[in-house]
């Protein structure tokens, strides 16, 4: 079995508890190395998970011989430069979410990639959990019949530094860091899971703007879209709404009924069909991008296939310039 030693470029909240640990679960793959620009947060990092080397360097970490493999995790302005350097030296990346800060930069890395030949996967982890898979088999087997049109209804209130003046907001509202303000971030999730359940989006138009006047990006989206097989769907996201306006629900409707299901909180899936309504709880792993890394892992080891490839994910951000109207 080949064994994959896996570099950490990036050590933030989500490399701690969705996805880290998972590295060091599947048989035949540990962590070597982890990089950060600060030295208290690689040292900190590496020290806490006893993982055995760190770096302020990221290009050190790709070329230390004993990491065949990388993990980028940091913010997408900077996911194809990393994929890059990864993927010239011939080490095979797994990349956080969305794969990239534009489509034209997912373009750039799906180009090197054929290019060197080597692999390279982005953590669309969802469309491997238990509690989706369950969604699509409502969906595929006829339970609420044929699907007619499915829409997305997200609304959250700001966060608490949302409201900080003079560009200390969070990265995920820096434009020029993470690509497209929360929308840019949350969508993705929820993009790439209708389009693993329906096929490619190929038409999409929105509509942005910013109500509530926190921070420069937009706060408010609305889209339309339709899918390859002819399906519409439509779109709502709110960031500044008020705590009583809160959901996350996605809702297939179909000829026999209509499954709905949430993306972030993982509430019950809910089954209406013939004036019933059922309420489903299927739990999720410890650490939710276990089933997709497993499955990265061992196609990397030559005994597995995972489709989620940065091919896969480049519609998602094609979508997402679309509804935002940069392409």
């Amino acid at each position: 079995m080949k064994h994959i030693s896996w570099g950490f470029i990036g050590c933030g909240d989500v490399s701690e508890q969705k996805s880290g640990p998972a590295f060091n679960k599947v048989a035949g793959s540990h962590v070597e190395a982890v990089f950060s620009r600060s030295v208290k947060k690689a040292r900190t990092y590496a020290n806490a998970h006893n993982i055995k080397k760190w770096y302020t360097d990221a290009q050190l970490l790709v070329n230390d011989p004993a990491v065949n493999a990388i993990y980028i995790a940091t913010p997408p302005s900077v996911h194809a430069t990393y994929a890059i350097m990864s993927l010239r030296a011939g080490k095979p990346c797994y990349i956080e979410k969305p794969l990239a800060a534009s489509y034209d930069d997912c373009v750039r890395i799906n180009r090197v990639a054929e290019e060197t030949g080597v692999p390279c996967f982005v953590a669309y982890y969802r469309r491997k959990l238990p509690y989706f898979n369950k969604v699509k088999e409502i969906v595929n087997n006829g339970t609420i019949g044929k699907v007619l049109t499915v829409q997305v209804r997200f609304a959250v209130p700001a966060h608490d530094l949302d409201y900080i003046e003079g560009g200390n907001q969070p990265w995920r509202l820096q434009s020029d860091i993470t690509g497209g303000g929360y929308f840019y971030d949350l969508a993705s999730h929820q993009l790439d899971l209708l389009q693993s359940f329906f096929g490619v989006i190929v038409k999409a138009h929105g509509y942005i703007a910013n109500r509530a006047g926190l921070y420069e990006m937009e706060d408010t989206v609305n889209a339309i879209f339709r899918f390859e097989n002819g399906l519409n769907g439509s779109g709502a996201w709110s960031f500044t709404s008020d705590e009583s306006a809160r959901s996350d629900r996605i809702e297939i409707f179909g000829t026999k009924g209509r499954v709905s299901f949430s993306v972030y909180t993982y509430e019950p899936i809910r089954l209406y069909t013939s004036g019933k309504m059922e309420d489903i709880e299927i739990p999720n792993p410890e650490h939710v991008q276990l089933p997709l890394i497993k499955e990265v892992i061992e196609d990397l080891q030559g005994f597995g296939k995972c489709d989620c490839t940065s091919l896969s994910a480049t519609p998602t951000n094609w979508v997402m310039d679309r509804i935002l109207g940069r392409i």
